[in-house]
């Protein structure tokens, strides 16, 4: 059982922290402590008032709420930390400029000595796209292109490529990656045919919305088909899904939500990804939450 991994998702900071946002630093340096594996950063560069569109049902938090951007949070909590991965989930690859993002991603992997897993897709809301001046209906092919030229400029110096959205020709973006084969790539889409394929081409790991049995069996069955005829290890191949909250009595119960952890990883997950909001509601409940979390999964 202790194959399964444990990420923590950092999301919903107001509730928790108010104005003094820092303390997401102090989260990390507990969390790597008492041995969880990983945590991991949502994002939104901006927010519109259409959170109506959200296509997982109601929007979870108030649109006032702030989103930390995940690569410097994360830069920030690998100063502080040994072992813990350092995670997105997601981060909206098509709203960056390729160049950066692989510079930056580089750049983080480097420091942290190699801890970056790097989860993308392409969000949900066309406001956010629209603030950036990047076409929303280009966001898939904006996807491709981004983390084609990433992958490019983390391997090759000097590094060339042309497509639709991304040229350049005989660059050098140093330093690459510790990572051998760069920084994993983890995808936040749907495992339809076509997000199989881009899984099989880029992804070191699938991260469903969805993580019912059947729904999760299903998309990691296409998605090792995928692998297969791409002549890659299924094996290989990680997946980290949401942890069900059981609530009883009103409120979130971390020992009945933890003793989910076999099914999950029974349906296929190699990594539970636990929402820190769902348990901690104040400061003062972060630190007995993730020893709890870590107590739970070693014992």
């Amino acid at each position: 059982m202790r194959d399964l991994k444990i990420s923590i998702t950092v999301a919903g900071l107001s509730r928790i922290y108010g104005k003094g946002l820092a303390g997401v630093i102090e989260l990390a340096r507990i969390a790597d402590g008492v041995g969880i594996d990983q945590i991991a950063l949502p994002d939104h560069l901006a927010i519109g008032p259409r959170t109506d569109r959200y296509p997982y049902g109601p929007f979870p938090l108030p649109i006032e709420e702030p989103w930390l951007e995940p690569l410097v949070t994360l830069g920030a909590m690998a100063a502080v930390t040994k072992r813990i991965r350092l995670a997105t989930g997601i981060l909206i690859a098509p709203l960056r400029n390729p160049a950066l993002l692989a510079k930056s991603a580089a750049t983080l992997d480097v420091l942290s000595e190699g801890r970056l897993d790097l989860g993308v897709g392409v969000g949900w809301q066309e406001e956010e796209y629209e603030a950036s001046a990047v076409p929303f209906r280009e966001r898939w092919h904006r996807l491709d292109d981004t983390l084609r030229a990433c992958r490019t400029l983390w391997r090759d110096a000097p590094a060339s490529i042309a497509s639709a959205t991304v040229t350049f020709d005989g660059i050098y973006s140093m330093p690459q990656p510790v990572q051998s084969g760069g920084v994993p790539l983890w995808f936040g889409i749907a495992a339809t045919d076509r997000g199989a394929q881009r899984m099989a081409e880029f992804g070191a790991g699938w991260m469903p919305m969805e993580a019912g049995p059947e729904s999760l069996r299903e998309g990691i069955r296409r998605i090792h088909l995928a692998l297969s005829s791409a002549g890659r290890d299924p094996a290989t191949f990680g997946v980290r899904a949401h942890l069900p909250v059981v609530r009883k009595e009103g409120r979130s119960d971390l020992a009945a939500t933890l003793a989910g952890l076999p099914a999950l990883a029974d349906a296929g997950a190699t990594v539970a990804s636990i929402a820190l909001g769902a348990f901690a509601g104040s400061v003062d409940e972060v630190r007995p939450f993730l020893e709890s979390v870590g107590r739970g999964v070693r014992s």
